[in-house]
């Protein structure tokens, strides 16, 4: 299809940029959360969550890697609806992360000074520094930094307050 057969189709950039984005999305919620939500409340779920959102942004069904994250980079600081829509996705991503960690607090996992937004905030800067390590500089030992700086949160919110010990949760 040409270009102008693309744009004629959607009608405009800001279009064909919009419909992009809620298909990846979609396909986001499809390929990282839904899976998660399969796993037990808490932080077996967190962890599978952030494990599927790795897979997501290594998929070479992404050659160009995660559609929110370029978009976020391109958009941050452009105003119309294509940073508002990746906003109020980014949005609603970190709600369902910090959702997973009170319903950690909930199961006694971990410490009841654990604060959802603090943790949910480093795991997505983990991801995003595994997105530009692995992409831009190619460091083949991204996601193994990356699953390591996961369990050294999870386990500063361990402590002696938890009622199950940290290990004793499986990664998938």
């Amino acid at each position: 299809m040409s270009k102008s057969g693309l744009f004629a189709h959607f009608g405009s950039r800001e279009e064909l940029l919009l419909a992009v984005l809620n298909h990846g999305q979609q396909e986001f919620i499809e390929v990282v959360l839904n899976p998660a939500l399969k796993r037990p409340r808490g932080l077996p779920r967190l962890r599978s969550m952030f494990v599927n959102w790795l897979d997501w942004t290594e998929s070479a069904d992404l050659p160009g890697g995660c559609p929110m994250i370029g978009g976020a980079t391109e958009f941050d600081d452009k105003p119309g609806a294509v940073k508002d829509l990746l906003a109020a996705g980014q949005r609603a991503w970190i709600e369902t992360l910090q959702r997973a960690v009170r319903q950690a607090l909930e199961e006694g996992q971990v410490e009841a000074r654990t604060d959802p937004e603090q943790v949910a905030f480093e795991m997505f800067g983990i991801a995003l520094v595994v997105h530009h390590h692995r992409r831009l500089l190619g460091y083949q030992k991204a996601r193994e930094r990356a699953l390591a700086a996961l369990e050294a949160l999870f386990e500063r919110y361990a402590g002696a307050g938890s009622r199950k010990p940290l290990r004793a949760v499986s990664a998938k």
